[in-house]
């Protein structure tokens, strides 16, 4: 039972039990005004941790919004561009935030909104020094007055019947009084406690409600702030997906490169058609008796000109960078070690000092002979014609029994093996590789039907196909076109982009144009089942970009390029029937087209429309809300959105727009933009899922990442 109420009537009687009753409610009075005076400190912490979150918050915010991600090479995918701008996203959703956290804490003008100051700790302390301090008073007032009445009471009682009849009545008088007083100062106690007992109840608890009412607004704001948030977040997820299957892809080709460089380093030093580099170290003579000292230096001889620059540096000295000096040669010849106790050495004739000699050593025996044709006059050193046919010793050719095969080997996928899982990822086994691309190739047996065979699994086929395009002397893509290929891929917009490839295809030799349709269009039948497979276009991009088209020269800065590879085997595969189906009306200008594709970002209009920290449920502001994102449909239709996507030539895909979603899940979209624009959009497959447990990893050395190589035995 809680406490019993104070009658009136027994503030006459000053009963034992009404005094217990008093100070049960006197007891409730300081358990509350003890759980004030803790709250109100408590909640001062409470505004100070928040305050202290929020700067740090904001600190953090301001680091993420003013780093940059630097990039190699000269430009960078759709993906990478995204991924960049994600910190400044990162930072203005955190800065959002903290504008609304701030609407808790400080008076916004225009609004009938209070700082938590005001609207729970004023209210609390008023409480406790209004009510629980008038209770206080009254309770000393109501002690002093039964101290008091008791006190003349017994003065009276004690006085002597003896007195006089005027002393008797003048203390009986006096003691009235004094009851009167007492009696009046009872009644007015236990009015009191009763009215701040049940005060309390709304007066501590209604500024408590105020304060959660502006807690639920922050959260509230949060939440919208996270849903609006979401579009971008799940758009992102793509990006990060597709940089890291690049990723993967450009790592298996570098490892490939530096194991193949040191095997055969001399193959691989970097010379260019016009010059040759190379630290010498030159003999600078001093008169006697100093004699002479060998100085290391950075020397570029241009071959035209015949102008050898030589940089003094010495990296033990910290990177010291020195002076330039330029000569002029006339010739070369080899100094022998008879006339100079040196081994590699090199007498240089120079056409700027007549009859002055100097004479340069270099690092080694092939280092020497390297700089003796370079500054001879002879042509300079190639590189060894090196193609992956003879690697394996297959002799692939884009002939009639080629074709063949690649036709056969299409019709036996999509037959036997579409929906099999990681089609084009999982390897075959090398021996069985080898052996049917030699028994398709070599022999010529063409009669061999793969789609009813039973010799040979889907696996092994699909890795003989990739391995008899990597083996083609020359690229399907040919080395010609590889740098325009690149190109757009690397500056223009979504749409130019299938523009330009449209054209570069259509200026392919015959035969190899008709094997890459063959290949893209199979691909696309390939994507189209994604949902079973797993194989989505991004997917097969990276399979494929080095497959299809590859740089004649084998450097880490063409490597670097293998991303935008794989972006034009994705628009290949997207934009197959307009590509391949006619012509291209007209070449774009790319020259005039260096416009950066438009990346994904989160919707800030629905976010600027909505009002900050005004929460009402049961009230919704129609004006305030944006249909474009609000609509529940929308919603839906941005959780179809899976790691399928490739934005490589959707303009509406790399803006942020998700698909249609379809009612079997699964849509192919194909749609036409007006004829004017002369460009149709791609034709792209889209999985029903949006979960990153829905994005499929790539490992590494998964295929497609480790050059399509079969595995071992």
């Amino acid at each position: 039972m809680g406490l019993h109420p104070l009658e009136f009537s027994e503030s006459y009687l000053d009963s034992p039990a009404f005094r217990e009753k008093i100070k049960a409610h006197e007891a409730e009075l300081d358990k509350t005004g003890r759980f004030i005076k803790e709250l109100y400190k408590d909640g001062k912490n409470l505004i100070n941790a928040t305050k202290q979150l929020s700067l740090a918050q904001k600190k953090f915010a301001q680091c993420l919004g003013e780093f940059k991600f630097e990039y190699i090479g000269d430009a960078k995918t759709d993906d990478e561009k995204c991924i960049d701008e994600s910190l400044q996203e990162f930072s203005s959703f955190l800065r959002n935030l903290e504008d609304q956290r701030d609407l808790m804490q400080i008076l916004s003008p225009g609004r009938n909104m209070r700082n938590i100051t005001e609207t729970l700790m004023k209210p609390l302390e008023q409480f406790r020094k209004e009510h629980l301090g008038s209770a206080k008073t009254a309770r000393k007032t109501y002690e002093k007055e039964t101290e008091k009445y008791y006190s003349s009471l017994e003065k009276l009682l004690n006085m002597s019947a003896k007195k006089k009849e005027p002393q008797l009545q003048e203390a009986d008088m006096s003691v009235q009084v004094t009851r009167q007083q007492f009696q009046e100062s009872s009644l007015e106690y236990v009015c009191k406690l009763q009215e701040i007992q049940e005060r309390k109840k709304f007066e501590c608890v209604e500024p408590m409600l105020a304060f959660f009412q502006t807690v639920f607004t922050f959260y509230h704001q949060g939440y919208e702030l996270a849903k609006d948030f979401d579009h971008y977040k799940k758009a992102l997820q793509i990006n990060i997906q597709n940089t890291r299957s690049r990723f993967e892809g450009t790592r298996s080709e570098v490892f490939e490169l530096l194991n193949r460089i040191k095997e055969s380093p001399q193959e691989y030093r970097q010379t260019s058609p016009i010059s040759s580099e190379g630290y010498l170290y030159v003999q600078e003579k001093r008169p006697p008796p100093f004699g002479s000292s060998w100085v290391k230096r950075y020397c570029t001889f241009v071959k035209e000109q015949k102008i050898l620059h030589m940089k003094t540096f010495d990296q033990r000295s910290g990177g010291k960078l020195g002076e330039t000096e330029s000569v002029t040669i006339k010739s070369c010849v080899r100094k022998t070690t008879d006339t100079l106790d040196r081994r590699f050495c090199l007498d240089i004739e120079i056409t700027d000092r007549p009859s002055t000699v100097l004479t340069v050593q270099a690092l080694s025996e092939d280092d020497h002979r390297f700089w003796m044709h370079a500054m001879g006059g002879k042509e300079s050193m190639q590189y060894l014609n090196r193609t992956h046919s003879r690697e394996r010793g297959i002799d692939a050719q884009l002939d009639d029994e080629g074709i063949s095969f690649v036709k056969n080997s299409i019709n036996a996928i999509e037959t036997r093996g579409i929906n099999d899982q990681g089609l084009y990822r999982v390897v075959g086994v090398s021996s069985k590789v080898q052996k049917l691309l030699k028994l398709m190739i070599d022999e010529k047996s063409s009669e061999i039907d793969l789609a009813t065979s039973e010799d040979w699994d889907v696996k092994t086929i699909t890795s003989a196909l990739k391995l008899y395009l990597r083996s083609l002397p020359e690229p399907l893509m040919t080395y010609k076109l590889y740098k325009e290929f690149i190109v757009p891929a690397k500056s223009a917009t979504p749409e130019s982009r299938v523009q330009a490839i449209h054209c570069l295809v259509h200026k392919m030799p015959e035969r190899n144009r008709l094997v890459l349709s063959l290949v893209t269009k199979h691909l696309a039948n390939v994507a189209a089942n994604s949902k079973q497979n797993l194989m989505t276009v991004a997917n097969l991009g990276v399979v494929f970009g080095p497959t299809l088209m590859r740089p004649q020269e084998e450097t880490v800065a063409a490597i670097m390029d293998l991303k935008f590879q794989n972006i034009v085997v994705e628009i290949l595969i997207e934009q197959h029937e307009k590509i391949f189906g006619h012509a291209p009306s007209s070449s774009p200008s790319l020259e005039t087209s260096h416009l950066f594709a438009p990346t994904r970002q989160s919707k800030r209009l629905s976010r600027q429309n909505r009002p900050l920290a005004v929460y009402n449920p049961q009230v919704l502001d129609v004006q305030t809300v944006s249909p474009s994102s609000e609509s529940p449909a929308l919603v839906n239709d941005e959780t179809s959105v899976g790691s399928s996507e490739s934005v490589s030539s959707q303009s509406s895909n790399a803006s942020g727009t998700p698909p249609e979603k379809s009612k079997n899940h699964h849509t192919t979209i194909s749609t036409s933009l007006p004829e004017s624009t002369g460009i149709c959009t791609a034709t792209a497959s889209w999985m029903n899922s949006a979960s990153p447990a829905s994005i499929t990893p790539v490992k590494p050395g998964s295929a497609g990442t480790e050059k399509n190589k079969p595995e071992e035995k």
